[in-house]
């Protein structure tokens, strides 16, 4: 599959449907029990509240979702300016190795660049070689002048 079989869009109500499937796949990538419900529920509060910005690549052959990334809006407080935060990114596994992650992660650095935000930001498991190796070709680079921590509530 080459860069023209598949094409990226930002994601609208429309595709709740379709990217509930997907959605609920990457959860149990990430060892979460399979919940077609809570995951379009999820989703659409997220359209519904404009609390997330979502692409999607959608095979040209197939007419399917085969992939997204999902921003959430957040801000730096220091530089006065907005942040987004890549909190998912997913391909189905018969199109990974195609460009597919790639580009998500392109239209994700071109719709910060348009609200001029400072930049991303993405965390990903310590022994996710393979996320960590398109990150950094993609130009991520790991922060090594902070340490993130988290407080379960």
């Amino acid at each position: 599959m080459n860069s023209k079989t598949f094409l990226i869009s930002m994601a609208t109500i429309d595709d709740l449907d379709e990217l509930t499937i997907l959605f609920n796949e990457y959860r149990m990538f990430y060892n979460q029990e399979s919940n077609i419900t809570a995951a379009k529920t999820f989703l659409f509060e997220r359209f519904e509240h404009r609390e997330s910005i979502i692409f999607v690549a959608k095979d040209l052959n197939h007419n399917k979702i085969i992939g997204f990334t999902q921003l959430y809006p957040s801000f730096s407080s220091v530089s006065m300016k907005r942040s987004l935060i890549l909190n998912d990114l997913y391909v189905l596994s018969d199109f990974r190795g195609a460009g597919t992650a790639r580009a998500l992660l392109e239209a994700a650095k071109d719709y910060a660049r348009s609200i001029k935000a400072k930049g991303l930001t993405l965390s990903t498991a310590i022994d996710n070689v393979r996320a960590q190796g398109v990150y950094e070709k993609s130009g991520y680079v790991r922060d090594e002048e902070c340490y993130h921590y988290f407080l379960k509530a």
